[in-house]
Parts: structure tokens; sequence; C-alpha cells
């Protein structure tokens, strides 16, 4: 017979493996079925969204074997999301250390609802990869949007990864699935990286629960991220729609609560 704690962690590890497989499709989420999941097994929010995070890095490595062997990105819009959001990261994990978050998890919730339908309204969207001239203005909005999402990344660690899909969508005019591919791989990595080594320095992550987290979150974004090239962009905005709809109203409900 196994024991509890056996138990537990193969129901963390396909927790983990569904809720990243589920991200790796849509750019973003991956927090909506594992962080409930770690609060569920008795961890504070603190712990639970520290080791969370973690796992989150595991995410992008594994999501970006698929898409970096397709060999379709482009390092400068890899670096523009690096350069630019950042410094929001850390602007906001600073500020998440000072300041409550409720209002900020509402205003989130509402936003990410609004995605939902802006995309479902926006029947073509991400559905083929358009010409866009990138001029400097172009740049400078696209930097200030990833520098405001970086902060929320950094303040909220919920959901942020769906605003970045959606922004390069719009500003750069790239594809669904190109568009998830930047996100986990320089969201998922880099972004959730240095949130992971923040949350990290002050001794909050539950490193029991990382090995299986870490294992589902790799093998769970490999093949999310697999699955996605193969079924396209048309598939990836309907995933899309679905998770960000609920991820807007778990932070919804969480606010309240």
């Amino acid at each position: 017979m196994l024991s509890n704690d056996i138990i537990s962690q193969i129901f963390l590890a396909f927790l983990s493996f569904l809720s990243n497989f589920i991200s790796a499709l849509s750019g973003g989420g991956a927090g909506l079925i594992q962080l409930p999941a770690l609060l569920f097994f008795g961890l504070p929010f603190s712990k639970a969204l520290a080791t969370h995070k973690v796992a989150s890095v595991a995410l992008g490595l594994g999501a970006s074997i698929p898409h970096l062997k397709k060999n379709s990105l482009q390092i400068k819009y890899g670096c523009l999301i690096l350069i630019s959001g950042i410094p929001g990261v850390l602007l906001g994990a600073y500020t998440a250390s000072i300041l409550p978050n409720n209002f900020s998890a509402t205003l989130l919730g509402f936003l990410t609802l609004f995605l939902s339908f802006y995309s479902i309204k926006q029947k073509k969207l991400g559905s083929s990869q358009k010409i866009i001239g990138i001029n400097k203005f172009r740049i400078i909005i696209g930097s200030l949007g990833l520098f405001i999402i970086g902060f929320l990344n950094g303040y909220l660690s919920s959901g942020t990864g769906l605003f970045v899909t959606i922004w390069i969508i719009k500003i750069f005019g790239l594809t669904f699935s190109l568009a998830v591919a930047y996100t986990l791989i320089f969201v998922g990595i880099f972004w959730n990286g240095i949130g992971a080594l923040s949350l990290g320095l002050t001794g909050n992550i539950t490193w029991s629960y990382i090995p299986v987290l870490i294992l589902g979150s790799i093998l769970g974004g490999y093949f999310g991220a697999y699955f996605s090239i193969i079924k396209g962009s048309k598939f990836i905005k309907v995933v899309f729609e679905l998770v960000s709809f609920s991820v807007g109203i778990s932070l919804l409900v969480k606010a309240f609560l």
C-alpha cells in the first residue's frame, strides 16, 4: 500500500503536468490549477506562490524545446520582451513587498476577462502573421506595454503571460502560435526565473514539492508546446479564450474572498 506522502506526490505531479500542458497551449494560466493545488496541500499563500514560481521556470524550459526546434523565433522580439519586461518585474516584486494586492488582483481579473471576450469578438485575431512595419513609435508602445505587464507579473504573479501573448499579437502582428512561443520562453524562463529568485531569497520555497512539480512542468510544457505546433493558431485561440476567462474568474474570486 502506498503511503499518503507518495500518493500526494503522484497527484501533485499529475496536476502539474495538466496545468502546464494547458499553459503551454494558451501562453499562460498554469497557476489556475497548480497554485490552488499547492494551497490545498496546506501551504500558506506565500509559500505556494514561491514554489509555483520555481515550477513555472521549468514550464518554459520544457516548452522551449519544440519551439526552438521549429526555428521560427526572431531574437529582436525576445530581446524586447526581456529589456522592457524585466525592470517591470523587479519593480513589481518590490511593490508587492510593501503594498496589499487585493485591488490589483481585482483589476487584473477584469482585464483578463476582457482579453477573453476581446479575442472571441476578433475572429481573425492571430490567425495569420501580418507584415507590420516596426517603427520607433511601435517599439516604444510595445516596450511600455511589456513594462507594465512585467510589473503585474512581479506584483501579482498570476495570468500575466496571457497579456504578453495578446500584446505582441496586436503590436507586432504575430500569430497565436508564434506569440505563445515567445511568451513561454522569455516570460516563462526569464521573467518567472527572476520572480522565483526574489521569492526564493525570502526562504518561502517548499523544496520537498519541487522535484515532482518540475517533472510535471517540463513534461507538460513540452507536450503542450508540441501539441500547439501541430494544431495551429485557430485551436490555440480557442484554448486562450477559455483559459483567460477561467483565470479572470479565478482572480476575482481570490480578490473578494
